[in-house]
């Protein structure tokens, strides 16, 4: 079964707290949190201080993505009890291995992304080391985006590498996940989906998440 995580970045910021506990409650695994820069990526979206007004609220867990520069020194401000994931981006880390190991330096399991039009290959010394790799469905930076096919190849080649190397890292997927693709997504091999605009743009988003899980069965 895959877990859907739905991103906080498409949620409305007037009820945000009300938004991440109702999709909680509905059975989303974590809350996706998109840091955008404005420098990395085109978008500048929030920092810790909004994930943090979360943590009275009963929700899911974080999944932190970081689309920033010089993640490492950020890092440490979107620790929290709730932290599960941090998650920083492979052409943004000059020394990816040492990010790596400062994210799990603070008790949080550490993930790399890649943008679409890195291969996979890039990760290939980084692999074990690794408890997530986020595959980037769209171009990072705004949501709402059309879902990008050769996506699929990426996850299915990161499930094969898991396989035969055998290492321990879940594959997540963000951008264009929606209702219609996310069966095709967990049957190549992705664990944990990432949907913004697909969960709150519907009129009810702890219905839509409820239906995620039905079809991520």
């Amino acid at each position: 079964m895959a877990k859907l995580a739905p991103s906080l970045l498409s949620a409305d910021f007037a009820r945000l707290g009300e938004d991440a506990v109702k999709v909680s409650e509905n059975g989303a695994a974590y809350l996706h949190i998109d840091v955008m820069d404005g420098h990395f990526v085109p978008n500048i979206s929030f920092g810790a201080g909004v994930m943090k007004s979360l943590d009275g609220y009963e929700t899911a867990p974080y999944d932190v993505h970081l689309m920033i520069e010089e993640p490492d020194r950020y890092i440490g401000d979107f620790v929290t009890d709730k932290t599960e994931y941090i998650v920083v981006h492979q052409e943004a880390c000059v020394h990816l291995h040492r990010t790596i190991q400062l994210i799990r330096s603070h008790g949080v399991k550490a993930g790399v992304a890649i943008n679409p039009a890195t291969p996979v290959s890039a990760l290939q010394c980084i692999l074990p080391d690794c408890d997530l790799i986020l595959v980037m469905s769209v171009n990072p930076g705004f949501g709402g985006q059309s879902f990008i096919p050769a996506s699929y190849d990426k996850i299915r080649e990161l499930a094969k590498i898991r396989e035969e190397k055998a290492c321990g890292y879940v594959i997540e997927v963000d951008g264009g996940v929606n209702l219609e693709n996310a069966v095709m997504l967990k049957d190549a091999g992705c664990d944990i989906l990432v949907a913004g605009s697909a969960v709150f743009g519907a009129e009810d988003a702890g219905e839509r998440v409820r239906e995620f899980m039905k079809v991520l069965k």
